[in-house]
């Protein structure tokens, strides 16, 4: 579920609010786009996924955290961290090769 938009790192491009399937979020002129219906979220990671400065937080809990802390989630790396694990990003590399369960189809034929 989505828990944080950071406000330090957002850049007001609302690519999270045009790209999340649910309309999570609201437009705000001059800020960061708001969480306006968290419930409605499916956690689908497409706002984390394409957000340019990783100002997101999704987490993979369908239900919202009691409470949410941005300087401990940036320093444990989890702004986002489902963008950088799949190696979506200039710089980065994609994770897939460090996938193993494609070895699992090839015992299945």
């Amino acid at each position: 579920m989505i828990e944080l938009v950071s406000e330090s790192k957002c850049i007001e491009c609302n690519v999270c609010v045009n790209v999340c399937p649910t309309n999570v979020f609201d437009m705000v002129p001059d800020a960061p786009p708001t969480i306006a219906r968290q419930s409605d979220c499916q956690t689908c990671f497409m706002c984390e996924l394409y957000c340019p400065t990783d100002a997101l937080y999704v987490a993979p809990q369908v239900e919202p955290l009691e409470s949410v802390n941005e300087q401990v989630l940036a320093e444990k790396g989890f702004l986002g961290s489902y963008r950088r694990d799949i190696g979506w990003g200039r710089g980065r590399e994609s994770g897939a090769k460090q996938d193993s369960t494609y070895e699992l189809l090839k015992h299945m034929k």
